[in-house]
């Protein structure tokens, strides 16, 4: 008994210290694309809203300035990964393993 509280312990030792590793995950995958989390459905500018956070009761948004722009507005489609791009675009995807085509 005493070595599962020592491990219990140690568990919400690391849940504390190690960043992001009690967030859920679309907060880090918002976090990940350098967004942020606010209680507002629409972002303020410059910023685009890109998923959510906090298990869907936040919006997740990202700077519209920086280098992390979204597919759409680079001109390409979010595709899922199993249709194959005849040209890839650099741009974010609102779902996880989708990537941004100029060409499909």
């Amino acid at each position: 008994m005493k070595l599962f509280s020592c491990l219990m312990a140690l568990l919400l030792f690391l849940l504390q210290a190690v960043p992001g590793l009690g967030l859920p995950k679309d907060t880090l995958r918002c976090v990940g694309y350098h967004g942020f989390c606010f209680h507002s459905k629409s972002c303020p500018e410059p910023f685009a809203a890109f998923g959510t956070c906090s298990r869907r009761q936040k919006t997740c948004c990202i700077d519209t300035t920086s280098n992390f722009h979204t597919c759409q507005d680079e001109g390409g489609h979010c595709v899922p990964p199993e249709i194959k791009c005849l040209q890839e675009q650099v741009g974010l995807c609102p779902h996880r393993e989708w990537k941004c085509c100029t060409e499909v």
